[in-house]
């Protein structure tokens, strides 16, 4: 595949590493020289410094037979103009831009090929927004994506000593749970990824994915470790936009939350725009006004400021002051790789988010969902499976018939309504959406390959 992507931020650069490992040709334009500096090398990309949307710049990076045009600058507009100068000039197939601005994603219906044409648009406020409210509604657990419109979930959870699990093969989880269908998909065992058999023993401080119905993540979490009540006291730290769309999401949810941010012009701007958010001036590292704000009365602190130092610093305060859980945003991914979950209990990293999402309509097959875990290692894919016996490799067969990729683990389908976990005597119908663990990202083209089908169906 042909790729233009606009804006050599973390996201852009994030991006073009994935799908330079997956053979696609891959052109990284940046008005910055500084942004694109060693890339080209390090990556095998091509690197243009210019203006991405004028069109000799576009030309330069082929934008007439590009396949895809990904902008992901910080600025709406940018990624806006440059999307309606590759589908004018250009005809490009597939527009996919990153927009911010809640001003913007309040009005969908200017999206479209009469107005601005773009395909698909990602806005990483909402998307971080929705992992922290499951994280929120569900503590306790490290990672919580979900599939199929929410209906399935694929929860990553540290098992703790004293767990009905722990120390126990995976087999016995069903005779602990006999009337909940739920798979381990993967276990990691000190940063090392281990395939789960039903022999196989979880030890403490094991990462297990596991997934399951929503209705049933607390149960199984509960094999695992001591499974708390979601509170409803929440601190945040940060007014930015993700602090701002979280404190309604979490108003919206009947939640009660305080908001401390530095910047006066900011509090005053936010206080109009929130009804019940109690809105506070001030240093979310000072411990005096956490003190006085309760903390440790308070279930869980989410650190959301632009600097990862200072979200890192104020989430090990708030834990060591007493709040039940730290959530911290950390874009730098050696600083993710430093925290221990002693320290925080989970960093969230923005850019990763977003390539999730992003992956999720540049894979090829047809994907419904991607999601990139464990801090980019794995990927949790939501395959949907089309074709018959004879054109799809997939499709009409059990699944311990099909030729999965080393450290691949297909655990669950969604059939309608329903939620299937997945056994090797299940047989994959065609319209099946498919869930697939990917421990190992190399084998991700060889899953891609599995769900497309043959050229012969029609």
């Amino acid at each position: 595949m042909k790729i233009v992507i606009l804006g050599a931020g973390q996201v852009g650069t994030s991006m073009a590493e994935i799908l330079s490992l997956e053979a696609n040709d891959i052109t990284l334009i940046d008005r910055n020289p500084n942004q694109l500096e060693g890339l080209q090398d390090r990556l095998d990309i091509r690197t243009i410094i210019g203006n991405g949307p004028h069109p000799s710049i576009l030309e330069q990076a082929g934008i007439e037979d590009a396949d895809l045009l990904l902008a992901v600058t910080d600025q709406d507009e940018v990624n806006m103009a440059a999307c309606q100068i590759a589908h004018t000039l250009y005809r490009t197939p597939k527009k996919i831009a990153r927009i911010r601005a809640t001003e913007y994603l309040t009005h969908p219906e200017i999206f479209c090929n009469e107005s601005i044409p773009i395909d698909f648009i990602i806005s990483p406020e909402q998307i971080i927004t929705q992992q922290i409210l499951a994280l929120i509604e569900n503590p306790g657990a490290l990672q919580v994506v979900e599939f199929a419109g929410g209906r399935i979930q694929l929860v990553g959870v540290r098992a703790y000593f004293g767990g009905p699990l722990v120390g126990h093969e995976l087999r016995d989880l069903r005779k602990h749970l006999p009337m909940i269908n739920t798979r381990v998909a993967a276990v990691y065992r000190r940063d090392r990824p281990i395939i789960p058999l039903g022999e196989t023993i979880i030890e403490p401080d094991d990462e297990v994915f596991f997934i399951a119905a929503k209705a049933h993540i607390r149960e199984v979490m509960s094999e695992l470790r001591s499974v708390e009540t979601p509170g409803r006291r929440v601190i945040l730290a940060g007014a930015g936009n993700i602090g701002l769309r979280l404190a309604r999401t979490l108003e919206d949810n009947d939640y009660r939350v305080k908001l401390i941010e530095r910047n006066p012009d900011r509090i005053r701007e936010v206080a109009d725009l929130l009804e019940d958010t109690v809105v506070l001036h001030g240093d979310a590292a000072d411990q005096e006004l956490l003190w006085q704000e309760n903390i440790d009365q308070t279930e869980v602190f989410c650190a959301l400021t632009n600097a990862d130092e200072a979200n890192i610093l104020s989430g090990m305060l708030a834990k060591r002051l007493g709040a039940k859980h730290a959530i911290a945003l950390v874009s730098r991914s050696a600083y993710v790789d430093l925290i221990d979950s002693s320290v925080l209990d989970v960093a969230i990293s923005p850019q990763l988010a977003t390539v999730g999402a992003l992956l999720t309509h540049i894979r090829r097959g047809d994907m419904a969902a991607v999601h990139s875990l464990r801090r980019g290692a794995a990927e949790a894919i939501e395959a949907i499976a089309h074709g018959d016996r004879a054109t799809s490799q997939v499709v009409g067969r059990r699944i311990d018939e099909i030729s999965l990729p080393p450290g691949t683990t297909l655990s669950a389908l969604v059939r309608g309504e329903n939620v299937i976990i997945a056994k090797g005597s299940t047989v994959i119908e065609a319209e099946d959406h498919v869930i697939i663990f990917v421990i190992d990202k190399q084998r991700i083209p060889e899953v891609e390959r599995l769900f497309q089908v043959a050229a012969t169906f029609i």
